[in-house]
């Protein structure tokens, strides 16, 4: 893993806060976005679940939906804890298209429709970046990414009401 640096909101951009979770895996999953508008308005929490899922389905559902929560045009920061939809996003999705939506091994892409539509979010807006952060941490040290932990326990809740 890479080191973990704070993430920083740049002039004008929403920090879209995301975060999956799966009980059984496949099983009951959950979603949570935690939109942070530039200006000053409260965080809007997103969230929602499946009956049965995966977890990276969700985390990519989460991103998705915390992106359309958006106008077009913004500048928005998606925060994941997923170094797979991280990577996918960043690294591979030039290479799967460039193969028909194979992977390296010559393999279908795992969900492909939640890349596709996460990559047609990403084009409604003028930029996105992407930013990592170690999930799973709490406390006085960790409090820069206290949206990543209520954004975990909000996907967590929604996972057990869609069981």
């Amino acid at each position: 893993m890479p080191p973990e640096i704070p993430v920083e909101a740049r002039h004008g951009e929403a920090l879209v806060w995301t975060d999956g979770a799966c009980r059984g895996n496949p099983g009951p999953g959950g979603w949570a976005a935690i939109v942070v508008s530039p200006g000053g308005a409260p965080p809007v929490e997103l969230h929602g679940g499946e009956p049965h899922t995966t977890n990276n389905r969700m985390e990519y559902t989460a991103a998705i939906e915390g992106l359309r929560s958006l106008p077009p045009g913004s500048h928005a920061c998606v925060v994941t804890d997923s170094t797979l939809m991280l990577d996918s996003m960043t690294k591979w999705i030039k290479g799967w298209k460039r193969r028909g939506w194979k992977t390296a091994a010559g393999k279908p892409v795992k969900n492909q429709d939640l890349v596709q539509a996460l990559e047609a979010e990403i084009g409604r807006h003028a930029h996105v970046r992407w930013h990592w952060v170690r999930g799973h941490e709490t406390g006085e040290a960790h409090a820069h990414k206290a949206l990543n932990d209520r954004a975990d326990r909000l996907a967590v809740a929604a996972s057990h009401a869609a069981a």
